[in-house]
């Protein structure tokens, strides 16, 4: 049943946000949905169908896409999951999950109440950093018509998710205001080991950006 019922909630998942080009398609949930079972394998009391079903759903249809609110995602993710004869408590789960799991502001506490849900931040955290982070950050600022770079535009620490959800800071500024505040925000240990050198691989990269844009090299 497992098996099955998770194949068919990837395959919902792939026919639906496959060819989506602002970093949040079908390719991200897989390597969130990989990811997350390579987590899980260090949390022994982790449920790892919940975790499975999170991972695959978290960005059904993404706040980002839908006026700034998770209520649509959820909905898609009961409907589909009820179809499919999930049971209440583990629906109840993964909602939990797909409504907290986002960054919503660098000020803004963190409401993962899980273990599962804090497997499946750190792997969704773990793919917004790094190369791949760095790739997506561009691919959505394009996306959303932000500038790469403005030197007049200075980052900002969000205190709220209305704050955040509403910014217009360029592509550069999102390293400063989520991408670099990531490895100290993760949940298990595994996932900040995995992302020492990620973190490190986005600090050398602004390097190279600020010594190119002046001119150094």
């Amino acid at each position: 049943m497992s098996s099955k019922l998770i194949k068919a909630t990837a395959d919902y998942v792939k026919s639906t946000l496959t060819g989506e080009s602002s970093g949040h398609d079908w390719w991200h949930v897989y390597r969130v949905w990989q990811m997350s079972k390579k987590l899980a394998k260090s949390e022994a009391e982790a449920d790892l169908l919940v975790i499975e079903l999170a991972a695959l759903l978290h960005d059904i249809a993404d706040w980002k896409f839908n006026n700034g609110t998770n209520e649509v995602g959820i909905e898609k993710a009961k409907i589909l999951l009820k179809d499919f004869g999930v049971s209440e408590e583990i629906i109840e789960n993964v909602c939990h999950i797909i409504d907290n799991v986002s960054f919503k502001g660098a000020k803004v506490k963190n409401y993962i109440a899980t273990i599962e849900g804090k497997i499946v931040q750190d792997a969704d955290r773990l793919d917004a950093i790094g190369a791949i982070g760095i790739a997506r950050a561009f691919a959505y600022g394009g996306g959303m018509g932000r500038e790469i770079y403005n030197p007049d535009i200075k980052p900002r620490m969000h205190a709220s998710f209305e704050e955040y959800k509403n910014s217009k800071g360029t592509s550069i500024n999102h390293f400063y205001e989520k991408l670099l505040l990531l490895k100290n925000m993760l949940n298990t240990k595994t996932a900040k080991k995995i992302a020492e050198k990620r973190h490190k691989f986005m600090k050398d990269y602004l390097v190279q950006f600020f010594k190119e844009w002046d001119g150094k090299i």
